[in-house]
């Protein structure tokens, strides 16, 4: 199994949050489960989360979309980057 790391930095938290949490639906058609969601004890608006890939293809092609690009703008991403990252414990 593969996980996507993600981080954002973000305008508002709450507002990001509520954006968010709409596109639950779009993680799932991508292949996406949602595990873990963090925000930085220093910097609240640093939000870091990990999804389970169900299929590298559909996450890819998501994060690829124009659409997603424009939900992190509506969502106030100012910055943020993704990690595709294998169990090194599974080799």
């Amino acid at each position: 199994m593969h996980t996507m790391l993600c981080r954002n930095r973000v305008e508002s938290y709450t507002r990001w949050k509520q954006v968010f949490d709409s596109h639950t639906v779009a993680h799932r058609k991508a292949g996406l489960r949602l595990r873990h969601l963090w925000r930085d004890i220093e910097d609240p608006n640093n939000v870091y989360f990990i999804f389970e890939v169900m299929d590298m293809d559909r996450a890819r092609a998501f994060i690829s979309d124009p659409a997603s690009a424009a939900a992190g703008r509506a969502a106030g991403v100012l910055d943020g980057e993704v990690k595709f990252l294998v169990d090194a414990n599974s080799d």
